[in-house]
């Protein structure tokens, strides 16, 4: 009996990506919300990326389901599956992006280059004296694949220290307990956790309050992880700046206050938008369906079981 894989793309892209493999038919969809048949018959899902696959979220439909593949490293906005469905994330696809970015947002606002691109609008040449990463003590806030991408890319630009805080604690790095304290010696605080009901609003007021005046906050995680309000009240005095690719709301309306605040930078979520997407998410997807065809176990598997 042939198994079946529904991916975003046309079946030209599918056999070119992800390979022929005997026993395996593919099945186009270009929308995430409109299924191409019944859905009891998919066996193998790929949610296009920067969606939550809308038809995952009929989870009563999909009694054939064995994998969702996302293509990306996030998959908060993923409901639950049926019992035994293996949800596997993009763990690896980004690094590269995401620590580009985190790095080339601490360096935008702490060398003033966004107030020079608006001064470049009106003709001003106005010279400030900026901060950079060297003689800065940097804390990394999440220390998965992507936060190891940033801390290599961080530490050529000789800062004083760099601190490691994530949910596990292990060697080298400090637990999440720990947080307040290491935000107290931190001058740029680099969020990229994931979003769960544990990091859900854990920089709030509180949270904050422990960064000294001055310092950096740069989110290349999620949104939510910030409370916006809290955020709002400290930039809007002027005690702290922050650098953000990721919002709550999201997008952000264009009549809010963030986007006024001469000490905030902010990018639409383009953490993974880059050349290097195509390649490592293509090289990603072949090797899991290899694996899985082959009834072996698939890799970056964050929900279910093998």
């Amino acid at each position: 009996m042939s198994r079946i894989a529904w991916v975003p793309y046309s079946q030209e892209d599918a056999i070119r990506i992800l390979g022929e493999h005997d026993g395996l038919t593919y099945r186009s969809y270009t929308d995430a919300d409109t299924a191409p048949g019944p859905l009891s018959e998919v066996n193998f899902l790929v949610v296009p990326y920067m969606s939550s696959g809308g038809v995952i979220h009929r989870p009563d439909e999909l009694t054939g389901l064995e994998v969702v593949q996302m293509q990306s490293a996030g998959y908060d906005n993923v409901p639950e599956l049926p019992a035994g469905v293996r949800l596997c994330n993009a763990a690896g696809v980004h690094d590269s992006a995401t620590a580009e970015l985190a790095v080339a947002l601490t360096l935008a606002h702490a060398r003033h280059l966004d107030d020079f691109a608006r001064n470049q609008t009106t003709g001003t040449w106005q010279g400030e004296w900026g901060t950079g990463l060297a003689y800065r003590r940097v804390t990394i806030i999440g220390y998965g694949h992507i936060g190891k991408a940033i801390e290599a890319r961080v530490e050529p630009f000789e800062p004083t220290v760099i601190r490691r805080v994530a949910r596990t604690a292990r060697d080298g790095v400090e637990p999440i307990e720990n947080l307040p304290q290491v935000l107290r010696e931190t001058d740029v605080a680099i969020i990229i956790l994931p979003l769960t009901d544990d990091t859900r609003g854990l920089f709030d007021a509180a949270m904050l309050a422990n960064l000294p005046d001055g310092a950096l906050l740069v989110n290349v995680g999620r949104g939510p992880i910030v409370e916006t309000d809290a955020l709002l009240a400290e930039v809007t005095s002027g005690r702290l700046h922050a650098a953000l690719d990721v919002t709550d709301p999201e997008p952000l309306p264009a009549d809010h206050p963030l986007w006024s605040q001469p000490n905030v930078l902010i990018s639409p979520h383009v953490g993974g938008y880059t050349n290097a997407f195509d390649p490592r998410r293509d090289r990603m997807l072949r090797e899991q369906i290899a694996h899985w065809v082959a009834g072996e176990p698939v890799a970056n598997v964050v929900r279910g079981g093998e």
